[in-house]
């Protein structure tokens, strides 16, 4: 049995959700809301499919995510430089094959470009999941309807004008508006 928990916020702002059955309708849904004076870190839209912020009109989301994949291709390709040119000479004697210098030119720039990559694709998977707050164990905001592909626009506004806001998300398009609870997912 999940627990449901009213969203009223300490602030004194009340957790709303209106459902829209398109991205359209949830597009005008968003403007109308600035227009009514809530700010965009006040809103959260949820949505089944890819939906990019430029689709919304809204800001782009600020990430680590590149910061951290370059952080890992250099790190990458660090380790790699220490396979390539470092560990030839651990051992007392270098192994000579043949003709060949210890350290022959072009598997070096393959085996280079190759563990870069591992460093940059195992630290962008990394940035990914702490980004996404993975796993996250509190109870969080959600919508069954956005499993069958509807979007879900969540704000907070005051109690006063809850009902303003209600009507104008209804005359918009909204399936239903409602008051936010979290679930224990």
């Amino acid at each position: 049995m999940t627990d449901n928990i009213s969203r009223i916020e300490p602030s004194g702002q009340v957790s709303l959700l209106a459902v829209f059955p398109d991205l359209g309708p949830a597009a005008d849904a968003i403007d109308k809301l600035r227009a009514l004076g809530i700010s965009d870190d006040q809103m959260n839209v949820i949505s089944g499919v890819p939906v990019t912020e430029a689709m919304l009109g809204r800001p782009s989301q600020w990430t680590n995510v590149p910061r951290l994949a370059g952080g890992g291709a250099v790190l990458g390709f660090f380790g790699g430089a220490f396979l390539m040119y470092g560990v030839p000479y651990l051992y007392p004697y270098p192994i000579q094959v043949s003709s060949q210098a210890v350290i022959p030119g072009p598997p070096t720039v393959v085996i280079l470009f190759e563990i870069t990559m591992l460093g940059m694709l195992l630290s962008t998977f990394l940035g990914v999941f702490l980004d996404s707050y993975f796993p996250n164990y509190r109870p969080m905001e959600y919508v069954k309807e956005v499993s069958e592909g509807k979007i879900a626009v969540f704000f907070k506004c005051s109690p006063e004008s809850k009902e303003k806001i209600t009507k104008a998300m209804t005359a918009l398009g909204a399936e239903k508006v409602e008051v936010a609870e979290v679930e224990q997912l």
